[in-house]
């Protein structure tokens, strides 16, 4: 069943509003007229199966037909902090994010970001990658948009990082004295007690194009986060986004 992404003001009671770009998506690209079903989805995690009643030019109406709660994010949550990299790049590991069900992403400037300082740049393509946001989550079915904060200096990033017991993160490196991934899940698991319920909050570190500088290395170890090594083979920045994801996904049982 097709599924689309609402705003949380289209609803007026046991109805939806259909208009604007949402209505171009079901009406003119998805062909859906007056009797097609289908769900929406809006904030609050809830999906609506509804039934077009009406149709004018400029808009449709659908009425709620069914509701069902969508559940929540299970913790540990991951929020993914990655180093600016080229956008078209920054939208493929945006789109595999929310699918995975990565709570949020932060990106930051490092010494080898696309971008190495706060500018307008990035603030141009906000709107494109919030598009790809709400695609996503209608696609993947997901109850909530996965927010994509404000670019940041590694010094901000790690003042905010809060490694309260129940808050571990790792960071992707290629450099001696890494832990395997298997090791690196045991050191999350062991904050607070160990297993799924010991820690609420990963947080996953990915280099650009060009890594951590050694600087960098020694500075994310100063703050507690562990180097976790992907294996021999050099991966690109989205694979090694998507990889660390699954492997956390996997090591807290997060794929039921």
């Amino acid at each position: 069943m097709r599924r689309y992404w609402i705003p949380k003001d289209a609803r007026e009671g046991d109805e939806v509003r259909l208009s604007g770009d949402v209505l171009h998506h079901i009406r003119d690209v998805c062909r859906m007229h007056k009797g097609s079903k289908f769900e929406v989805i809006t904030e609050g995690g809830e999906a609506h199966l509804v039934e077009i009643v009406s149709e004018s030019k400029h808009e449709s109406r659908a009425m709620i037909l069914e509701t069902r709660v969508i559940p929540q994010l299970p913790e540990p949550h991951i929020h993914l902090v990655m180093s600016v990299p080229r956008f078209p790049v920054f939208e493929a590991v945006v789109e595999k994010a929310v699918e995975l069900g990565v709570k949020s992403i932060q990106p930051f400037y490092s010494e080898f970001s696309f971008i190495r300082t706060q500018s307008d740049v990035f603030d141009k393509k906000r709107h494109r990658f919030e598009k790809i946001v709400q695609s996503a989550t209608q696609q993947s079915g997901r109850g909530e948009l996965m927010p994509i904060e404000e670019p940041i200096s590694l010094d901000e990033l790690l003042a905010k990082f809060n490694r309260t017991e129940r808050v571990g993160g790792l960071f992707a490196y290629e450099g001696a004295g890494v832990l395997s991934a298997r090791e690196g899940i045991e050191a999350l698991r062991s904050i607070s007690g160990g297993g799924s319920g010991g820690v609420q909050s990963v947080w996953i570190f990915v280099g650009a194009e060009g890594g951590f500088s050694e600087r960098e290395v020694e500075l994310f170890k100063s703050h507690g986060l562990k180097p976790v090594t992907l294996g021999p083979q050099v991966l690109r920045v989205e694979t090694a986004c998507v990889t660390l994801v699954g492997i956390i996904k996997y090591g807290f049982d997060l794929m039921r």
